[in-house]
This record gives structure tokens, sequence and C-alpha cells, in this order.
């Protein structure tokens, strides 16, 4: 699971509402999977990321430092959009699980694959 896939997931547990994001994750398996540089699409994507969820999942995974939010000018600075394409997009969690904040449930993460679904009772409607 990619961290930007991380940055959009969130908790639908029945009765948790906007409080099931974001989702904590913990990783027993991380790998660094190479993907083409693609400056449009990672400028296009900086706006859509929710910041302080993407320093906190950064931050558990040992990533070292991430801005606490996008820097001015960041569609022209390719090193800070290299710096996001790798955070977002090539830092894959291979196995692990995502919990969410309200409920305690845990999702698990396995060859990458986030496990999101809930039976018709724990979903919301």
């Amino acid at each position: 699971m990619k961290l930007l896939t991380h940055n959009f997931l969130s908790s639908h547990v029945k009765g948790v509402g906007p409080r099931g994001f974001p989702l904590r994750l913990q990783a027993s398996e991380v790998r660094i999977m190479p993907v083409e540089f693609n400056p449009n699409f990672v400028a296009r994507m900086i706006p859509k990321v929710e910041w302080a969820a993407l320093v906190e999942a950064a931050n558990t995974l040992s990533l070292g430092e991430v801005p606490t939010e996008p820097i001015q000018g960041y569609e022209q600075n390719e090193d800070f959009l290299r710096t996001m394409h790798h955070i977002l997009l090539e830092v894959e969690v291979m196995e692990g699980t995502l919990q969410c904040p309200e409920s305690g449930r845990v999702f698990p993460i396995t060859r990458g694959i986030p496990n999101m679904l809930l039976s018709d009772e724990q979903a919301e409607t």
C-alpha cells in the first residue's frame, strides 16, 4: 500500500463518521518500489494530501523529515517533487495494519493490499 493510498483511506465502521481518519499505520514489512517520476502527477496530488496524516505516517515508518506543509512554489521545485514522489509513491507497506482511531477496529494489510471490508452490521449505511 502506497502512502498516497493511506492518505485517502478512512474507516467506515458504523457510528464513526469523520473521526475514522487518519487510520493509524503499523508496518511489519516496508519496501521501496521504484516508480517512474512524473512531476505533473505529483504536483497535482499535493493539494489533495492531508498533510498532518502524511507526516504522521512517514514518522511511523521512520522516513525522515517530511515538511509540515507544501513549500511555496512546489510545482516548479524538482527536489521537493522528487522527495514527495518517493514518499507518496515508492514507499510500499507490504504487511501491517491500519487501525481506526475512533473504534479501534484493525484492518490488515497483506501483500500490499489493505482489507477494509466490513460486515453489513459493522458498516455505515
